[in-house]
């Protein structure tokens, strides 16, 4: 049974973490807690783009960004994976750069020492110099850079199938083997 971390930051994008959750919501046989921490922005940009308020099945347990006494704060809390998405490039930046300021930055840090999977999602563009070093840094440091950019390999005839060509890379990188298409 799977432990995960989905953090959701202010960048555009919200429909991906929300799909994320679903999907690790309907892989309970294997995953026995999602937890979710919101960025003050990550909320905010949730309910514009989904207007849909914050609410979650019972193996989703929400924690406050400014929670540091929270278990994901500390490696003996045990999560598996943790992925951050949408990931803004102030938050792949405060990753890189180790400053632990909030709960996010704080457990990404965590997943790193312990050597375990951390899976950043940004949804921006243009990249500048300072994102891409940003990004090779916290590469070089052990986690997974997943822009959220859709293939179209598999002709996606809805938004929905467009959006599950990125979730369901960041399910399979998060560890768990699910249908989907694959190329060849």
């Amino acid at each position: 049974m799977q432990r995960v971390i989905v953090a959701v930051t202010g960048a555009s994008g919200s429909v991906y973490a929300a799909r994320v959750i679903e999907k690790l919501i309907e892989l309970s046989a294997r995953v026995n807690e999602v937890a979710v921490v919101f960025s003050e922005n990550g909320k905010k940009v949730w309910d514009y783009e989904l207007n849909n308020g914050i609410q979650f099945d019972s193996m989703v347990k929400v924690y406050n960004n400014s929670d540091m006494f929270a278990p994901m704060a500390s490696g003996s809390a045990g999560y598996n994976a943790m992925v951050v998405v949408p990931c803004t490039m102030g938050t792949l930046g405060r990753i890189a750069a180790g400053t632990s300021n909030d709960l996010i930055v704080r457990a990404a840090d965590v997943m790193l020492k312990e050597r375990r999977k951390l899976i950043l999602v940004p949804r921006e563009l243009p990249y500048n110099l300072i994102h891409l070093q940003n990004m090779v840094a916290v590469t070089q440091a052990g986690a997974i850079v997943l822009p959220a950019s859709p293939s179209f390999y598999s002709r996606p005839s809805s938004m929905d199938e467009l959006i599950d060509t990125v979730v369901d890379r960041i399910i399979e990188m998060l560890g768990f083997n699910i249908e989907h298409y694959r190329w060849g």
